[in-house]
């Protein structure tokens, strides 16, 4: 989940440098925790040495208690100064929320339901502008997230709404209503797989001294296209996203239906594994800063990946989902309305508006993927749909 810093392509070493078993020390992390970094040490002492890319990232995430987004550390707002590391959409301004809201009312509508869950909700900024916004359309406000220290400034947050809100930290057995997850998706974890002279390796996370370093490894798991060219390329994979895609599927499907919103940066399949992406997407973010070592300040600092909408598409489809559309955020939104609420908004809601819909800022790099159990012709979607490029 890190936001508005345009990564550039990146992430890790250059794949040039990948050779098999060939180790690249990251500096000692005297700024890390210390007990996540041993458990770090531990996990990869007992996988043989060698713990995958995706096994180190979710427990640098999400290690209970000490991971990036289970420990009490500060991480959303807009000024460095506050201690946070990056701004999502609804903390830039109101007018995020309640533009979405209007397609999670048609939603609401077109399901015969009553109920939003959210994925992920940081503050609960995201949740009281859409509560806020569609008043008695919602009867309950679903969060799951895995943060306690989260949870309850969530709680604090949304304490006008608290006669709709509940909070889960494992899937229901059915979902009979909306989904909506902003910046989700990039926050999963993923498989490093680098090609050097014409090998392809999985990329995994070996213990050295203190610190930690890269390792590669000769692998069968190729991209989802063959890469032109024989140049040495860095890229990920993304199955843990795919796999929550299937379980999101078969919630829905086991209830009276439902509908998701999934709005994210990332590309198309065809972009995503461009031949000239060599250097991957994956990204830290710490004080709202950017950079492409995983490796350092561990537990402290924001790691994600550019999100494959490609193979979000593909596995909702093939769990019995349609695709209703896929599109850009700028067209998204203003299909919904905003350029209206901007017209009728302070000047400084203007500022913070449009960038969540200029090219060179949010507008183009996030995406918006709905899914859904039957089809209809979401109002987000009317104009600038994409989905023939997925």
């Amino acid at each position: 989940m890190a936001l508005f810093l345009a990564p550039a392509p990146g992430g890790g070493d250059s794949a040039g440098q990948a050779m098999r078993d060939n180790r690249r020390v990251s500096t000692a992390l005297p700024t890390s925790l210390p007990e996540l970094q041993h458990r770090l040490h531990t996990a990869i002492a007992a996988a043989g040495g060698w713990l995958p890319f995706d096994r180190f990232m979710a427990m640098a995430l999400y290690e209970p208690g000490l991971g990036y987004y289970t420990n009490a550390l500060q991480k959303f707002g807009a000024m460095p100064a506050s201690g946070s590391d990056f701004v999502t959409a609804p903390g830039l301004t109101p007018l995020f929320g309640q533009t979405l809201a209007q397609q999670l009312g048609e939603a609401l509508a077109q399901t015969g339901t009553e109920e939003i869950f959210e994925f992920g909700a940081g503050t609960g900024a995201l949740a009281l502008q859409l509560l806020d916004a569609l008043g008695d359309q919602v009867a309950r406000y679903t969060i799951i997230d895995l943060s306690g220290t989260l949870r309850a400034r969530q709680a604090q947050h949304l304490s006008a709404h608290a006669h709709k809100l509940r909070w889960i930290d494992t899937w229901p057995e059915a979902i009979e209503g909306v989904v909506v997850g902003n910046e989700l998706l990039d926050a999963m974890p993923v498989k490093l797989l680098v090609r050097h002279k014409g090998l392809w390796h999985e990329r995994g996370v070996v213990a050295e001294a203190d610190g930690l370093a890269w390792a590669d490894r000769p692998t069968p798991l190729r991209p989802p296209l063959e890469i032109e060219g024989d140049h040495d390329y860095l890229t990920e994979i993304h199955p843990q996203a795919e796999a929550f895609i299937a379980s999101l599927a078969e919630r829905l499907r086991a209830g009276r239906g439902g509908a998701a919103f999934l709005l994210d940066y990332g590309f198309p399949e065809a972009e995503y594994y461009h031949p000239q992406r060599h250097m991957g997407t994956l990204m830290c973010h710490h004080l709202h800063q950017a950079d492409g070592d995983p490796l350092q300040k561990v537990g402290l600092k924001d790691i994600t990946a550019h999100v494959n909408f490609t193979g979000i598409a593909l596995a909702a489809q093939n769990a019995g989902l349609s695709v209703l559309g896929y599109t850009c955020q700028a067209h998204f939104l203003f299909n919904l309305g905003i350029a209206q609420r901007m017209e009728a908004a302070p000047l400084s809601e203007r500022v913070q508006a449009a960038r969540l819909v200029n090219e060179h800022e949010m507008g183009e790099l996030f995406k918006v993927i709905a899914l859904a159990t039957h089809d209809w012709p979401a109002q987000g979607f009317a104009r600038g749909d994409r989905s023939h490029r997925l």
